[in-house]
């Protein structure tokens, strides 16, 4: 088996296909090589090398050889001799996963160098300062990479081997009266290298190697164990990169940018990666390495005149500096996209006026510029349509339809604390712990951030009048996040660190304490909480041109009709802009929660009689009428679908005493015998309990009230030469039998509303398939039912038996130990769930051919 990979002098063992087995890098290096494109020599070893390490902490026979055989070839090219003490060879160990990491897994430079090699590669650059300062690079990676990370050392926050080198340099500047590194002098860097060798042995217990094979083999094990790395690790999860792909390790001939004012470094990309623009971009820096412009050691300069902004119009550009060696550059950049067909970000080194390329890549891009890159690249004649929709990624579309923050004043804010990205955009907004602060604060025109431990459907009002919501529990599926998703408004949820004292109204987090009517900023699409304020910029969809040609593209090659889920009018309009061909999942109980209404809806639950009831529950009838009328009107003559009400009753009725005094006074019954109502609908599992279709049996009143209400708007709009099309969905099928008795109260009120108004209409009957027993049955079913929505939310709740408001508690171990590949609410279980969801489609389409099919839980928006 070969698992060592040569590139070098225009040749190369391998290719940009090989990427599963050579990485990113490796692949790409071969690619470059063999396109004629300058890149210094070298070698990769296999992905593959790396799993065998990682599961036996050896490495295969014979690797060593192999990799001193490939060491001779550098070094016949090169005409250097790795180790050598008059002509020594220096080489790179870095990272290069099959999918881009940047940042996340370690790199080793300058390896090689050694008390033996110092004197010769001096001779040969005829530059004691640049051999230095080399060292000292190498003595502050080797030590962070391999001698700390790399053992398992897991130093305090700030006291880490690199933080104490950067103090020890620091110290220095500061003793010799220099500001920038480059302006310490070859004495200087000679001392301190020795300072940085003291340190490492005192720190670390152990002495920095002196030799430079342990240097090599030391960098190797390093790169691999970086896989597994914390930061690594975390990346992946969130990029839902698989954990058992492994690294591959690139070893490559040492080129120097810092050997002189006629060697430089950069970064860049062949276009635009915030706006996509399609220009040159990118930043350099004369005399120095990459890491310098990568970590920001050092403020680079604009790559060429067009890159140039305000603050840089003094700094000097590369087109400007060495315009042979731009030129090239220039050259090489628009033969690596048109050969990728892709934007690239890559990186090179300029060597007493020679470019080396290092690195290409598939550059990473925001929403907007991604939109606007896939559509120029097929105007261009780049790609094709339906590459141009499968380089925007669905979160990067959120991106653009929300306001975002002012990402310059964001990078300048106080950062408070980070959570789960559960609602997208940016908000801004002062501090309020209660829903009924939220809204009374917004009545009196403020913008307000309700922040809550977590929510509860007795927090929908103060939810609504917030600019966004914040809470210290709950994932990504939580009730907060469901809401806020719903809403299109920002929210940021499971931000653990923060501590709230809803007694003393404050909010402390990361040091700093803030009280209620203290500002602060949310961006919910990275889940980072500010203190403060940051503007906002908005978005207007309709005049981004880009975005309006990729939905034309969409719609020429989509398969699937798209709904929105909506529960006002404005959502529905909103979603109709958009393109949404009508509302797959309206809920009606969010409805209730006014509080003009949800006095009339705890009256009914409180009722002792069905005649009671039936006064209580058709006061809510003009209110719901009017609701449905606003909706089926947005989305007119587009198909409605109404989910009748759903939640437990008990969410209704209020939990804490004063609540409780005031609606007894308003019922004009006793506190007693209101705690006795209460105490009677409380279940010890409510979300297997009455609800649903089951409160449509027990009390058919409110199938009634919600039926009436739906026909009756779809008659006053019919009167209006609107064309409404309802479509009612009773929840929580379990059984056909159960179908039919809710199919039945609204057939008949239909049937009624037809002959009091004298009006024809159209609608349909369906249900929601949540439950596996619908999904066995679901033959069964359709021969009674028109259509079924699959609520998958719930279908995997009841299919694992894990509730998604608890499974916080034990998933992190389930994903940390492997039990579950991903959070089954955020991506759907294929296994389970997905052949409950095959099985009902192929029951139900077995009997009815007609039947139509959708899907209205989180999944629906999980590509």
């Amino acid at each position: 088996m070969k698992r060592v990979y040569f590139f070098g002098n225009g040749k190369a063992d391998g290719t940009a296909k090989d990427k599963n087995l050579l990485g990113g890098k490796g692949a790409n290096l071969a690619e470059m090589t063999n396109l004629g494109i300058p890149v210094p020599p070298g070698f990769t070893i296999t992905t593959k090398v790396c799993i065998h390490f990682m599961d036996s902490g050896e490495y295969p026979d014979n690797l060593k050889k192999e990799v001193q055989n490939f060491l001779k070839e550098i070094e016949q090219i090169m005409g250097q001799k790795f180790g050598d003490p008059e002509n020594p060879l220096l080489v790179s160990v870095r990272s290069g996963a099959r999918q881009s990491m940047p940042g996340m897994m370690e790199s080793v430079l300058n390896v090689g160098l050694t008390s033996k090699t110092i004197p010769g590669l001096i001779e040969k650059s005829r530059d004691e300062r640049f051999v230095y300062d080399a060292y000292r690079r190498l003595i502050t990676m080797y030590a962070d990479v391999v001698m700390e990370k790399a053992a398992d050392i897991e130093p305090k926050e700030g006291e880490g081997i690199r933080e104490k080198l950067d103090e020890i340099m620091e110290k220095l500047k500061s003793h010799n009266g220099v500001e920038n590194d480059s302006e310490l002098s070859a004495e200087n860097l000679k001392e301190l290298c020795h300072l940085f060798k003291i340190e490492v042995a005192k720190s670390l217990g152990e002495e920095f190697p002196d030799d430079a094979q342990i240097q090599l083999w030391g960098g190797i094990k390093a790169v691999f164990k970086s896989w597994n790395g914390k930061r690594a690790v975390s990346y992946r999860e969130i990029e839902n990169i698989p954990h058992h792909w492994g690294t591959a390790v690139n070893i490559q001939a040492m080129v120097y940018g810092n050997m002189g004012d006629n060697c430089a470094t950069g970064v860049a990309f062949t276009r635009n990666p915030a706006t996509g623009e399609n220009v040159f971009f990118g930043e350099w820096l004369p005399n120095a390495q990459g890491e310098d412009v990568v970590a920001g050691l050092r403020t680079p300069n604009p790559l060429n005149n067009l890159n140039k902004i305000s603050d840089s119009q003094n700094l000097p550009s590369l087109e400007d500096s060495m315009p042979k060696i731009y030129e090239e550059l220039d050259a090489i950049q628009n033969q690596l996209e048109a050969h990728y067909n892709d934007m690239q970000d890559i990186e090179f080194t300029i060597q007493n006026g020679r470019l080396w390329m290092l690195q290409t890549r598939t550059g990473k891009r925001n929403g907007p510029a991604s939109v606007r890159m896939a559509v120029e690249m097929l105007e261009e004649g780049m790609i094709d349509e339906k590459t141009a929709l499968m380089r925007v990624k669905p979160e990067q579309l959120g991106e653009i339809m929300h306001p975002m923050l002012d990402a310059k004043v964001e990078k300048q804010s106080e950062l408070l604390a980070k959570g789960l990205p559960a609602g997208p955009g940016g908000a801004s907004g002062q501090i309020v712990f209660t829903a009924d602060e939220a809204e009374v604060w917004h009545k009196n025109g403020k913008q307000v951030i309700l922040v809550r431990s977590e929510t509860s459907p007795e927090d929908v009002h103060g939810m609504f009048a917030s600019e966004a919501i914040l809470t210290t529990r709950g994932g990504m599926t939580s009730h907060a996040a469901l809401v806020a998703r719903g809403w299109g408004k920002c929210c940021v949820v499971g931000c653990a660190n923060i501590r709230i004292s809803p007694i003393d109204k404050t909010l402390s987090a990361n040091g700093t304490t803030l009280m209620e009517g203290d500002w602060i900023t949310l961006n919910g699409s990275s889940g980072r909480v500010y203190k403060g304020q940051i503007p906002l910029k908005a978005v207007n969809l309709k005049s981004n041109t880009y975005f309006q040609k990729l939905m034309q593209i969409t719609d020429r090659h989509r398969k699937m009709g798209v709904r929105t889920n909506a529960d006002s009018p404005a959502d529905a309009k909103q979603a109709r802009e958009f393109g949404a061909e009508g509302i797959g999942l309206c809920r009606t109980e969010h409805m209730f929660f006014d509080p003009e209404r949800i006095s009339a809806m705890r009256e009914m639950i409180v009722a002792e009689n069905e005649e009671d009831r039936r006064k209580a529950i058709m006061k809510l009838l003009p209110h719901q009428r009017e609701d449905f009328y606003g909706i089926l009107k947005a989305m007119a003559p587009h198909p409605v679908t109404i989910r009748l009400l759903d939640p437990p009753l008990h969410e209704f009725l209020p939990q804490d005493e004063d609540q409780i005094l005031k609606l007894a006074e308003e019922l004009n019954i006793t506190t007693e015998e209101l705690n006795a109502r209460i105490e009677n609908l409380h279940e010890l599992n409510p979300m297997l309990g009455h609800r649903g279709c089951r409160l449509g049996i027990s009390y058919p009143e409110i199938t009634e009230m919600q039926a009436r209400a739906i026909f009756e708007a779809t008659v006053q709009l019919k009167n209006e030469n609107q064309s409404p099309f309802p479509e009612v969905m009773v929840p929580l099928i379990g059984s056909v039998e159960e179908f039919t008795n809710q199919k039945k109260i609204i057939n008949d009120m239909a049937e009624t509303v037809k002959k009091e108004s004298g009006i024809q209409f159209e609608y349909l009957v369906g249900t929601m398939i949540e439950l596996p027993r619908a999904c066995a049955t679901a033959d069964q079913i359709a021969e009674e039912a028109q259509f079924f929505s699959f609520g998958t939310n719930d279908l995997t709740q009841t299919t694992f038996g894990f509730s998604r408001d608890d499974i916080g508690g034990f998933l992190p171990d389930y994903l940390e130990q492997k039990i579950l590949p991903i959070d089954p609410f955020q991506s759907i279980d294929q296994e389970g769930v997905g052949s409950l969801v095959k099985m009902g489609v192929e029951k139900g389409r077995s009997v009815n051919s007609k039947l139509k099919i959708g899907i209205c839980g989180e999944h629906g928006g999980d590509p």
